[in-house]
């Protein structure tokens, strides 16, 4: 089943652990998909990105409604729906899709009503329907283990029409000599500056990342400090994993460049015939 793992704490050589331990009592830690965390995490969300991008191009060839997996609070639900497509935006996290809906109800009805809201887990779900296009963004697979993957892949080639298209990206570590540890400044859309710590040595089977607000306020009020595990799935395990599933791999798209520290890849896959 997919996991909404609790707060990890980082590696206790890293930058990230030292955040925290300067916080003290202050830190209040979280996940990055949980009540506290989630708010955190859509602030930081933008809706005009590559893989966003990549994954609207993908859905034009063929009208008909779209399964966005693990839709969380809309990035790729939202887009979908302002290109005039149907979409059931399914997530298992109960705190992210009451940000999807705040998010909804700011919109046109138009497009509200085209989107129909799912609780459920991706590695195990029934809609009763088959769907042209169903889409699972970058770091969602990492939610799951072996056997969680295997029931996403049974639950996708059930909910597929004829020809229909399974769409998901991958991250893979793309450099050999960067740094274990990483940390950058980014700024939310509310303004809210914020700190991010990625802990991910080369060769390793996941990465742990750390997201907290960059300037806290002076008074001892608690800090949100949201970190979580993120296990990694490569390319060649995935495609093998597809294909033992039923599903065959009909494209791949390197949506970043040659050498930077994410490499994502956009694959294509359709059942086997």
């Amino acid at each position: 089943m997919t996991t909404l793992a609790p707060p990890t704490l980082p590696a206790p050589q890293t930058l990230a652990a030292r955040r925290i331990a300067e916080l003290g009592p202050r830190a209040r830690l979280c996940g990055l998909y949980d009540a506290l965390g989630a708010p955190l995490y859509q602030d930081l969300t933008t809706y005009d990105d590559y893989e966003t991008r990549a994954l609207l191009a993908g859905v034009r060839a063929a009208g008909g409604p779209v399964l966005d997996l693990a839709a969380g609070a809309g990035r790729f639900t939202l887009p979908l729906l302002a290109v005039g497509r149907e979409v059931t935006a399914l997530d298992l996290s109960a705190d992210m899709l009451d940000l999807l809906r705040a998010e909804l109800a700011k919109v046109p009805a138009r497009m509200r009503e085209r989107c129909t809201v799912v609780q459920a887990d991706m590695s195990g779900f029934d809609l009763g329907r088959r769907f042209p296009y169903v889409l699972l963004g970058t770091t969602s697979l990492s939610l799951l283990d072996a056997d969680g993957r295997a029931g996403l892949y049974h639950s996708v080639l059930s909910h597929l029409t004829d020809r229909g298209t399974f769409l998901l990206t991958v991250m893979e570590r793309g450099d050999t000599d960067g740094p274990d540890e990483t940390a950058e400044r980014l700024t939310g859309v509310g303004g809210t500056r914020y700190e991010f710590h990625e802990h991910w040595p080369a060769g390793a089977a996941g990465r742990t990342v750390t997201l907290l607000p960059a300037d806290p306020p002076p008074d001892d009020s608690p800090v949100p400090v949201c970190t979580d595990h993120v296990a990694v799935v490569d390319l060649p395990r995935l495609e093998t994993e597809l294909l033992a599933a039923g599903l065959t791999v009909v494209s791949r798209q390197l949506l970043t460049q040659p050498g930077e520290r994410h490499r994502v890849t956009l694959l294509t896959t359709e059942a086997l015939r």
